[in-house]
């Protein structure tokens, strides 16, 4: 997680893996925010790779915060680090619905 984003309050959803059955992950994100909501927390995010249609978490009610450029990686000479297919490669912040949002869509 961002340094920015380690507050106490929020948590990142870093990957979610289904069986292919259908609305698998709009369901997984939905669970997952209910759960940190449980366990104290205010926010939830997650990124999504350029490419990747971020279906599922429209569908979940997610919102799209932010949008990043492609970074070039996380090594350098005093801290190598090897590549894990993520350098170069826009990303794209979302967020988890506001409870109040929640609640309004629900009625």
């Amino acid at each position: 997680m961002a340094r920015h984003f380690d507050d106490g309050q929020t948590l990142e959803v870093t990957r979610t893996a289904a069986d292919g059955a259908p609305n698998a992950n709009s369901l997984l994100y939905g669970a997952a925010w209910r759960a940190a909501k449980a366990l104290g927390y205010t926010r939830l995010i997650t990124y999504t790779q350029e490419g990747e249609s971020g279906s599922s978490l429209r569908a979940a009610g997610w919102k799209v915060v932010a949008k990043r450029p492609p970074r070039r990686g996380w090594s350098c000479a005093s801290r190598p680090r090897h590549a894990h297919g993520t350098d170069n490669v826009a990303r794209t912040l979302w967020e988890a619905p506001p409870a109040a949002a929640e609640r309004e869509g629900a009625t």
